[in-house]
């Protein structure tokens, strides 16, 4: 009989070394990093930490399957193993019985006297000719054996270093993920109380801050243009108004330096519209406003400024030319002149993500 397969953790160890050998990827350790000081750095952290937790994710779904494809192949294995199991026992069978009848009643019961006395018949002849027949296909049937008995070693070789490896593969990222999880989770609560105290909440808990998780920023991207649940937006110290939670974030951060250099906070007139904003704005203002359906408002990445941002050229739009990437806003270059909307500012993940 075959080797059982149960997994030690010696052998999960050896299995990781040979998968490591074979050239696959080890799980990216987990870098210790200091805890952000401001705003600015936890929001690049937050978003930074969900950017990592995303991308291990899907590495433990591609890994997944490629586990998933490890079992079907080991399932396959296991069958073999059952067949060559079945094969042994019929090839053992016959000869067995061969043997058992050759000993009942060999050579017709006149044993090998006759023949070695030299007055062996015609039937003796045949009958010691069976014998030799017999003991070929017995030799014939050992070496098919011993060969069956090797493939089927090896077979249950490659069943345990699979069964190891995938197991050891589904921990090592489930220990990653989790570790990001838990970092994730530390860097968002810090952001929440940073946020609370800048004012964005609408109770004394600051529950609209909590809401603001980077985490979700990915989620509301699934919701069509204008359809964002208000649960997956977050609140501007603005009041009245919401963006995605990384552009609420990014906005934030934006608006402290803003009131650092002017004394007050930035004037915000319009952010995320629904659907039907949207589509009231559109035909109250024919040529100034997207078509339903297709604005950055929609998606929570756009706003609508007023305090001097309005007028092109003045102090406070220069300021924003010069100053608004560092936070991952941007005066997108149709705004320069088709329609001509020096008010209109958008916000861009990716450029929020290069951030220094």
């Amino acid at each position: 009989m075959v080797a059982s397969l149960t997994v030690s953790s010696a052998q999960v160890a050896a299995a990781s070394a040979q998968t490591d050998r074979r050239g696959q990827a080890r799980p990216v350790r987990v870098l210790e990093r200091q805890d952000p000081g401001n705003l600015t750095e936890l929001r690049k952290e937050a978003e930074r930490s969900a950017k990592e937790l995303e991308e291990a994710t899907k590495a433990l779904e591609k890994r997944r399957s490629t586990i998933a494809a490890s079992e079907k192949q080991l399932k396959g294995k296991l069958t073999t193993l059952q067949e060559l199991e079945r094969r042994l026992i019929v090839m053992r069978q016959p000869v067995s019985q061969m043997a058992e009848l050759l000993y009942v009643q060999p050579l017709n019961g006149g044993g090998v006297l006759p023949f070695l006395a030299g007055g062996a018949d015609e039937t003796t002849l045949r009958a010691l000719s069976d014998a030799n027949q017999i003991v070929a296909t017995r030799q014939q049937a050992v070496q098919q054996t011993s060969a069956l008995y090797a493939q089927a070693e090896q077979l249950a070789s490659e069943a345990q270093e699979l069964r190891a490896g995938n197991l050891l593969a589904e921990a090592q990222l489930a220990a990653e993920i989790d570790t990001l999880r838990q970092r994730s989770e530390k860097i968002v609560k810090s952001l929440t109380a940073a946020l609370v105290k800048l004012g964005i909440k609408i109770d004394k808990v600051g529950r609209a801050a909590l809401g603001c998780d980077p985490l979700r920023a990915a989620t509301a991207g699934e919701y069509p243009n204008g359809l964002i649940p208000k649960g997956m937006l977050c609140p501007l110290q603005q009041k009245g108004f919401s963006l995605r939670a990384d552009a609420t974030i990014a906005f934030v951060s934006l608006n402290e330096a803003f009131k650092q250099r002017f004394g007050k906070q930035m004037c915000v007139t319009d952010a995320y519209r629904s659907l039907a904003e949207q589509q009231a704005v559109y035909y109250r203002r024919p040529g100034f406003a997207a078509v339903p359906g297709r604005s950055n408002h929609g998606l929570g990445l756009a706003v609508d400024l007023c305090g001097g941002v309005e007028r092109s050229g003045s102090v406070e739009f220069v300021w924003m030319e010069r100053n608004s990437k560092k936070y991952g806003w941007f005066h997108p270059s149709w705004a320069y002149s088709s329609p001509f909307e020096p008010w209109h500012w958008e916000y861009d993940p990716q450029l929020g993500s290069l951030l220094d």
